[in-house]
């Protein structure tokens, strides 16, 4: 903005406003530094103090439609995104008024009313989540711009490096904001990366990027309304260098004098952003004497603020203990009351239909009803996916809703957690999940944990799909299923189906579900056929199916195992022996009452995963069933479950690590000896 005398009201009544919201920022910010040195505050407290021009020259282009994601040092975001101070000082002293419900803290602040969509402890996802916010705008087409803030040690993580790649090529509408304020934590930018300019970075990935005095609100409101501008004409993203300094320590009561020296910290308090600002304003208006009268309300208002959120923060109620473990999820478990049918015999609207033909109608009907559905993923625009997931769809849909990303993991699956976040519906078609564990911190550090942390007002219909299982010696990279690691993570769902009619009615309900669901698909079974009803169904999640009915041995097994069981029974059959086959379908939630039941009918369990053994999901059913159903046993539980060894190449090593037939086979035997 030029400071000139023309529309001298209009200039004043925004200079007025930045000056409010740093004076906003900086008075709350030592209140909340008296507070934790009172013992108020019962984490961390990471201030913003010295780096309130960014914030809010950026934040005063933004209305609360357009969201903001933002890194551990989120306060002064927060207060100019409009987040009262009094919501911010609750939740630090952890109280349910806070922004959080009292389950964030310093480091997690959400008020997704007012476009606040979180910040967080970890370095880097707010960056990829702004992406997502972009994409949302591209997909719902409401014109919005996403912002990302971050620290200069961020550009030095995998995440830059992707985010501003997607939003390049993309032409997102994001600004990514770095507040360099030349150390990370307690290590100096001067050491930490061999460019010294972030600005200058932006060009590496064909996008504007510029650098600015990270002082001076004035300049960075100029750069900010350009840039937002930028956003909202088609013209992409933008990258904001703006080299600033914080005066405090890294988090309050830390030692901040080893890294750097006093001298330094009292030369950039002479720098002081709010001086700056009265300083610019006296210096170059002949009109002082009105906007230093306004200048003075303000800060008095704001002390009047400032002492009545503080009155506000002490006097509020801690959280109830109960509500500990409410918001993990949106939906219940939906686990049924008695053991589920069996599998239906084809109907008359039936027909024979592959395991990835059946998960591509239910895509297809899906995106037909829901235009905030898109895929993204490697291949699965023109070509139809590496096991044509896709196919087809590109042509009816076009390219933003099936989108083919750079090999990115991370980066796309971050993106879809924005995504999930501002209004759409992601669907990640990751290939082989062995892939995908590249980003395992963005689906259990951010996606898993996002409902919880915003207490319910944020959903995550994040959808999470592809490959994994050993076989045609596809060897470590490509083998994997790791479907007990993941459903180990509160806030996942976790799908395995094993036959094409399953693989349909559970995508179908994945695609509505407003939970993140992991939907793994056996490399083994995407061509194996089955009667599949034409009409559209759901299969609820946490419901098993018992696919076989006997009386004497119970078989527990997932995805291809299933399949391997129902093989091994028939065999079984001629020796006498009846084998009741329990597939649970999902491994979160899981359907402990189906295998109890089951149980208690037979006495005898086999828990069959083509998994490795120790902590899996053999194990969880054995400890369960061992619990609840110990009196119905009438022999020890048994697992058979794959070698604990990466996946080898040679097909002689690969049968001798995994599960099949004969071993499943043998294994019933030596427990009807039991």
């Amino acid at each position: 903005m030029s400071l000139t005398q023309n529309d001298n009201s209009v200039v004043v009544d925004v200079v007025c406003a930045l000056y409010r919201t740093m004076q906003v920022i900086r008075q709350t910010e030592e209140e909340l530094a008296r507070c934790h040195q009172r013992g108020l505050i019962h984490g961390a407290c990471h201030t913003y103090v010295g780096q309130e021009a960014i914030a809010t020259g950026v934040c005063a282009h933004l209305t609360e439609r357009d969201p903001i994601f933002s890194t551990h040092r989120g306060h002064g975001h927060a207060l100019a995104k409009g987040m009262p101070p009094r919501e911010l000082m609750a939740e630090l002293f952890g109280r349910e008024t806070g922004c959080s419900r009292g389950r964030g803290g310093s480091m997690h602040l959400f008020s997704p009313e007012i476009g606040m969509m979180g910040t967080s402890g970890i370095v880097g996802p707010c960056m990829l989540q702004a992406c997502g916010g972009g994409y949302s705008s591209k997909i719902l087409k409401n014109d919005t711009v996403a912002a990302a803030f971050f620290g200069d040690g961020a550009v030095n993580n995998g995440a830059f490096h992707e985010a501003l790649n997607m939003a390049g090529i993309w032409k997102l509408p994001v600004l990514f904001i770095c507040e360099n304020n030349q150390y990370a934590t307690e290590v100096p930018f001067s050491y930490s990366s061999g460019n010294p300019s972030v600005g200058s970075r932006g060009a590496a990935y064909g996008i504007t990027g510029v650098t600015v005095d990270g002082n001076d609100v004035l300049e960075i409101h100029r750069v900010a309304g350009e840039a937002v501008a930028r956003a909202k004409s088609g013209g992409g993203p933008t990258l904001i260098e703006c080299k600033t300094y914080r005066t405090r320590a890294h988090a309050e009561g830390m030692g901040d004098f080893t890294y750097r020296t006093k001298e330094e910290v009292a030369a950039w308090k002479e720098k002081c952003p709010i001086a700056r600002l009265k300083a610019s304003v006296m210096e170059q208006w002949s009109w002082d004497e009105e906007v230093a009268r306004r200048f003075q309300e303000i800060e008095q208002e704001v002390t009047s603020t400032v002492r009545e959120a503080l009155e506000f923060a002490e006097a509020g109620s801690p959280p109830i203990a109960e509500s500990a473990t409410t918001h993990v999820y949106a939906e219940s478990s939906c686990l049924p009351k008695a053991p589920s049918p069996m599998e239906q015999s084809p109907g008359t609207k039936d027909r024979p239909l592959s395991f990835v033909a059946a998960t591509l109608e239910a895509l297809d009907h899906a995106m037909a009803a829901d235009p905030t559905i898109f895929v993204m993923g490697e291949g699965i625009g023109k070509r139809g996916g590496n096991f044509t997931t896709t196919l087809g769809l590109y042509e009816k849909y076009g390219a933003e809703r099936l989108c083919d990303t750079p090999i990115c993991e991370r980066g796309f699956v971050g993106l879809a957690c924005g995504a999930g976040m501002t209004g759409t519906r992601p669907v990640i078609d990751f290939m082989f999940i062995d892939f995908i564990n590249d980003s395992f911190g963005e689906i259990v550090n951010q996606i898993a944990k996002m409902q919880y942390m915003s207490s319910g007002r944020l959903k995550m219909p994040v959808l999470l799909r592809g490959c994994g299982g050993v076989g045609h010696s596809a060897a470590t990279h490509h083998s994997g299923m790791y479907h007990s690691i993941y459903s180990h993570i509160p806030g996942l769902r976790v799908v395995l189906p094993s036959n094409p009619y399953d693989a349909k009615g559970l995508m179908a309900r994945a695609l509505r579900s407003d939970d993140p669901v992991l939907f793994l698909e056996h490399r083994e079974l995407m061509q194996a056929k089955g009667h599949v009803p034409v009409d559209h169904y759901e299969i609820p999640f946490g419901q098993a199916r018992v696919v076989r009915l006997g009386t004497d041995v119970t078989i527990v097994a997932l995805s291809l195992m299933v399949q391997h069981a129902l093989k091994a029974a028939e065999q079984l059959a001629a020796e006498g022996i009846t084998v009741e086959i329990v597939d649970p379908r999902t491994v979160s939630p899981l359907d402990v009452d189906t295998i109890l039941q089951s149980v208690g009918k037979t006495g005898r369990l086999l828990v069959v995963d083509e998994a490795f053994g120790p902590c899996g999901f053999a194990s969880e059913i054995a400890a369960q069933v061992a619990d609840a159903g110990f009196n119905d046993l009438d022999a020890p539980i048994k697992r058979l479950h794959g070698a604990f060894a990466p996946t080898p190449y040679a097909p002689t090593l690969e049968r001798a690590v995994v599960p099949n037939v004969e071993k499943i086979v043998q294994a019933i035997r030596d427990l009807m000896r039991e």
